[in-house]
């Protein structure tokens, strides 16, 4: 990504990130900016992929998806269109939150959302046992939900003050 992102442009992220239903005019006040170059920037921001989209967090258990499961996955083989296939069958299921491609001991980890362990067993059958390029799959299951999110920092002051004596001298 080219964009280059100014002190506003990041002080418009990072309130956005902290919750997105905030008028442009509350935020043109928090950032110092007039509302219309607010939105101008904002619209920048999403057509240059910076803001991706702008969503709820919804609480899984709310919905009656007690359980967070973590799942590694292994694969057969690292052909491109069968791990595009593997990708695909991922970003289609619903239970799948998150999947990443990685390195190391596995090729895939998946974090799901699941009612109860019956549903996640059903899940594993159809998303592992019937794609005959997993080699194996390893589970952990969430014991409890100690920290969620998606938020990125936006500076690197942000490191520094969760961090003070790792800050560089």
């Amino acid at each position: 990504m080219t964009t280059t992102l100014d002190v506003y442009d990041r002080k418009l992220v990072a309130e956005v990130q902290r919750d997105a239903r905030l008028p442009q005019s509350e935020l043109g006040a928090r950032v110092h900016l007039s509302t219309a170059a607010v939105n101008r920037r904002l619209k920048r921001l999403a057509d240059e992929g910076v803001i991706e989209k702008y969503t709820a967090v919804v609480s899984p258990e709310a919905l009656g998806y007690s359980l967070t499961i973590v799942a590694q996955v292994e694969v057969e083989s690292e052909q491109i269109d069968r791990l595009d296939e593997m990708k695909r069958s991922f970003q289609a299921c619903p239970l799948v939150q998150q999947c990443y491609y990685v390195t190391g001991e596995c090729d895939f980890v998946l974090i799901i959302t699941v009612r109860n362990m019956e549903q996640y067993t059903e899940l594993t059958r159809q998303l592992f046992f019937q794609n005959n390029n997993v080699k194996r799959f390893k589970t952990l299951v969430a014991m409890s939900r100690v920290k969620v999110g998606l938020d990125v920092p936006v500076d690197a002051g942000q490191w520094e003050q969760a961090f003070p004596e790792k800050a560089p001298v």
